[in-house]
């Protein structure tokens, strides 16, 4: 298993490589070079499979034994999905009129995102346990992968992780997972801007090839391969609890993913070349560049990313799109590079007739307004006595307002808790149940940086990890210990995010 560049310029390139890198030093995003097949055979063998199990089984397919040997690759995932809230580590609802509801929150930080970084941060201390080495981690985000990354490697030996995620535009739970983490390896900063502005200066630290490589650059975002990998496991597993395995051809599974960076959908996208029989649905709030691009071949961004009750998919640049586009095009490199410099240059692109076909026969796509959101999250209170986060809400209006294709099942991913978005909770006059690790955090003590609107953003970051590297070569913490209301003096204080 071989990979490479979405850009085509990059090929050849083994599992280890990928999983330390960030985008590709041609700008793309790593891929397999070829996708093995799952046949329905495989599928059958795989049916009695917990969820764990088969994190295994669909890793192993990417991760040859030659790098990791396989009963170190099963114990490593193992390790990683141990300490779930449930035994699987996910779990399938069903709800009323076929509402079906897999769960994918039930990590530390009560996102799905907790289930393919824990297992990509057992990959990398793999490697650093035996190289000896040191990385350092660098993540945009609107809130999930940033806690999400701290979590998986708060105070772990070899790794400092750079977390910078968009100031006032993230839940105060989600801003707390980040910034109460105080161990000496994490560095958090708040951003006066979006999401998307702050993708546009994590793109140019990873292009800067030197800098890259003195500080062992990487990325935990969904740009990291083993992310989308470790999430290519939800759609088999949706597939193996939702669908007969006995008919001949095997049915067709909807499944409906609320999309922001386009991760999950690009995992969908590779289950589905791999064979596995999917109808996708990808939907999105009012930042709805996805639906166009499926709907009308419209992938442009608008003047200004919306501020929602759905936070965490607050994107217009959905950069895991690349890796669908690619897949979709038939592999081909050199159209997606042309296709990409063209939107990352302008901002607007319109899809090739041929691309555009491809995407909307493979994906259905929607968008749900704010009220839409609070409308779905009260009528599963009602019906079923379930509470929906704003995410899943997203998805499952999509099941309220279009019925099923009769004899074909649907099952729409869950991926955070309600209990981490309550101020949406209550907007929708519902009441949330918030669990106790999660009240704590509003005592605990809390520390980042702020990077103020027009400053250099990149130039604070570049400073902040040559300081590290310093302090890391020294012997040194390369973090003076500030936290807010625990510090001698306020001179010595970062500023502090609102």
């Amino acid at each position: 298993m071989r990979y490479c560049s979405t850009r085509g310029a990059v090929r050849g390139r083994g599992f280890e490589d990928v999983l330390f890198s960030g985008f590709a030093e041609d700008g793309g995003m790593f891929m397999p070079e070829e996708l093995p097949s799952v046949p329905p055979a495989t599928l059958r063998l795989w049916s009695a499979l917990s969820y764990p199990q088969l994190v295994e089984e669909v890793c192993a397919l990417f991760i040859p034994p030659e790098v990791i040997p396989r009963e170190e690759l099963n114990a490593l995932l193992s390790r990683a999905l141990r300490g779930f809230s449930v035994p699987e580590a996910v779990r399938m609802v069903r709800l009323q009129d076929g509402l079906a509801v897999l769960e994918l929150w039930h990590g530390a930080t009560l996102a799905f995102k907790d289930l393919a970084m824990s297992c990509t941060a057992q990959l990398i201390g793999h490697f650093l346990k035996r190289q000896k080495r040191h990385v350092t981690i660098l993540v945009g985000t609107s809130g999930d992968t940033g806690s999400s990354a701290i979590h998986s490697v708060r105070g772990l030996e070899g790794i400092d992780i750079v977390v910078v995620f968009p100031s006032g535009r993230c839940t105060a739970v989600q801003e707390r997972q980040m910034t109460t983490v105080l161990e000496d390896n994490v560095h958090v900063f708040a951003a006066e801007g979006s999401c998307d502005d702050i993708d546009v200066i994590t793109r140019r630290l990873f292009a800067d090839s030197r800098f890259v490589k003195r500080h062992s650059l990487m990325s935990l975002n969904s740009v990291n391969w083993a992310r989308v990998l470790v999430q290519t496991a939800h759609f088999f597993y949706a597939y193996l609890q939702c669908c007969p395995l006995d008919a001949t051809p095997l049915p067709l599974l909807e499944v409906v993913v609320p999309t922001g960076g386009a991760g999950n959908i690009a995992a969908g996208c590779v289950a589905l070349r791999m064979g596995l029989p999917l109808r996708l649905v990808a939907m999105v709030n009012e930042n709805d560049i996805v639906r166009r691009a499926v709907q009308s071949g419209d992938f442009s961004q608008a003047p200004s990313v919306a501020h929602t009750l759905a936070p965490s998919i607050d994107i217009q640049d959905p950069y895991n799109m690349e890796r669908v586009f690619w897949l979709l095009s038939g592999c081909d490199g050199v159209l997606v590079k042309g296709l990409m410099e063209e939107f990352y240059r302008t901002g607007s692109l319109a899809l090739p007739n041929t691309l555009h076909r491809e995407l909307s026969a493979v994906l259905r796509s929607g968008s749900v307004s704010d009220s839409e959101i609070m409308e779905t999250m009260r009528r599963c209170w009602e019906e079923s006595g379930y509470l929906l986060c704003p995410h899943s809400a997203v998805a499952v209006w999509h099941h309220y307002h279009c019925p099923l294709v009769p004899g074909q099942p649907r099952c729409c991913l869950a991926t955070a808790s309600p209990a981490k978005f309550r101020e949406a909770v209550l907007k929708a006059g519902l009441t949330p149940d918030i669990p106790a690790e999660v009240r704590a955090l509003e005592t605990m003590a809390t520390r980042c940086e702020l990077l103020r609107k027009g400053e250099d953003w990149e130039a604070a970051l570049r400073e902040k990890m040559e300081g590290v590297f310093r302090a890391r070569r020294g012997g040194g913490l390369g973090w003076s210990p500030a936290v807010r209301g625990a510090c001698p003096s306020e001179s010595h204080v970062p500023r502090a995010c609102p």
